[in-house]
C-alpha cells in the first residue's frame, strides 16, 4: 500500500490493549481521529491533544511507530484525542501495538482493507466497525 493516501476521514477509533504477562501489562489506550494528510503532509502527521498527565509524551514514539507499521505506507493524519496510562502496566510495547490495531482499523474504516479483517482487531471499536461472526464450533452428534 505504498504510496497511497488515506482518502477519507475515520474518526474514534479507540484502542486498549490489556494484555497480562505474568500479572502486569502492556497497557495502552488511546482515541484517535485519522484524516487524510494535509498538502505536503509526510506518511505520518501525529498530533497529540492529550494532557500529559493522561498520556506521557514518552509513549508517542512507540505510538508512531506503531502507527506506521499499521498504516502500512498509508500516508494519514492522525489526531489523538484521548489516551490513558498506568504506572506499572505502560510500556512502550503496548502503545506500539495500539499504534498497529488503530492504523489497520483506520485502513478497515476508510475501504482499503476488506471488512473481514476487522475480525483480527482484538482490542479496536470505532463507529461503523464491520461487525464479525465468531467461528461456528460443530455441535456434538448425540
Amino acid at each position: 500500500m505504498t504510496g497511497r493516501v488515506l482518502p477519507v476521514p475515520v474518526p474514534g477509533v479507540c484502542t486498549r490493549v490489556t494484555l497480562n504477562i505474568g500479572g502486569c501489562g502492556p497497557y495502552a489506550h488511546i482515541v484517535a481521529d485519522f484524516e487524510p494528510p494535509g498538502p505536503g503532509g509526510g506518511a505520518l502527521e501525529l498530533i497529540s491533544i492529550v494532557p500529559k498527565r493522561r498520556l506521557p509524551k514518552a509513549m508517542l514514539p512507540a505510538l508512531r511507530e506503531g502507527l506506521l507499521e499499521g498504516l502500512g505506507g498509508v500516508a494519514a493524519a492522525v489526531l489523538v484525542t484521548n489516551g490513558s496510562f498506568d504506572d506499572v502496566s505502560s510500556w512502550d510495547l503496548g502503545y506500539r501495538m495500539a499504534g498497529q490495531e488503530s492504523g489497520r482499523a483506520a485502513l478497515i474504516g476508510a475501504g482499503l482493507l476488506p471488512p473481514e479483517e476487522a475480525g483480527a482487531l482484538r482490542w479496536t471499536t470505532w463507529p461503523g466497525r464491520p461487525r464479525t461472526r465468531p467461528k461456528r464450533r460443530p455441535r456434538p452428534y448425540g
